[in-house]
């Protein structure tokens, strides 16, 4: 056994070896709950993208936004960049 630290050459390839490994079972574990999880929050953007009242929000944004636009422009005069 070595009774010290493990020399530089060493040090590289077990901290990638315990990434890889770190990694692949994250990755593993992940795919089985993640596609469930997905498919559930894919499935509650959906319906909300589509409620009236955030494009009904959506749409007051857009309008204040280009109205500071407009006002940012018209005060900065033919300067303002396009």
């Amino acid at each position: 056994m070595i009774a010290g630290p493990l020399p530089a050459v060493l040090e590289v390839p077990v901290a990638k070896l315990s990434f890889l490994a770190g990694f692949g079972a994250g990755y593993v574990l992940g795919a089985r709950a993640g596609r469930e999880r997905y498919e559930q929050i894919r499935r509650g953007w959906e319906r909300t993208k589509d409620d009236p009242r955030l494009q009904s929000l959506a749409g007051m944004a857009q309008a204040r936004a280009d109205d500071a636009l407009s006002s940012l422009r018209a005060r900065m005069g033919s300067d303002a960049p396009r």
